[in-house]
């Protein structure tokens, strides 16, 4: 792995693919034990844009059936979360009475994740759980379980795997980080 630009600003190697892929394999073990021979079926719920990557990743590895469903919200615009939760594209199905799996490519302060939950509520999901594949937890302010978690980083801005600065940068399979 080598540094890249992005725009302005450049990126050094953080985790590589193969690190990733180790993650993910442990993530879907833990959803496998927790959702394996269930009556109903659940939905993963894809945030778009950063977590398709991550979702398609994940749906290989699942030992239970599923659906999957996405929804695209914005809350950073350039390296920084603005604080509003703008919904671009909304549920692509009824999640009423079901069990939902939210897929999301980083949790970091949950400002995302709890609008996403009240949407969920509204929408009347019977159990919502929370799965992403990076969680900072030093800036996670909110008083609800990020219930599956890959792996734990710094508050630091990253790319790669999904993961964009001003929708550039997502196709690159391992993450990098920004240089200081």
């Amino acid at each position: 792995m080598k540094k890249i630009k992005v725009y302005d600003k450049t990126f050094l190697p953080y985790i590589s693919y193969e690190e990733i892929s180790k993650d993910i394999d442990a993530l879907a073990a833990k959803l496998n034990k927790e959702y394996a021979g269930g009556e109903d079926i659940p939905i993963l719920l894809c945030v778009l844009n950063g977590a398709m990557l991550f979702t398609g990743e994940i749906m290989k590895r699942l030992d239970f059936e599923c659906e999957l469903m996405s929804i695209k919200l914005k809350s950073y615009s350039g390296s920084h979360s603005t604080g509003v939760i703008r919904e671009t594209m909304g549920l692509t199905g009824d999640v009423s009475g079901r069990r939902v799996i939210i897929v999301e490519d980083i949790v970091d302060t949950g400002n995302t994740m709890a609008y996403l939950l009240d949407m969920l509520k509204d929408a009347g999901a019977k159990d919502t759980k929370i799965c992403t594949m990076l969680f900072k937890r030093e800036v996670f302010k909110k008083n609800f379980p990020v219930d599956f978690i890959a792996r734990e980083i710094p508050n630091k801005f990253i790319l790669g795997f999904g993961l964009d600065y001003d929708e550039r940068g997502r196709c690159h399979k391992d993450i990098y980080i920004l240089e200081q």
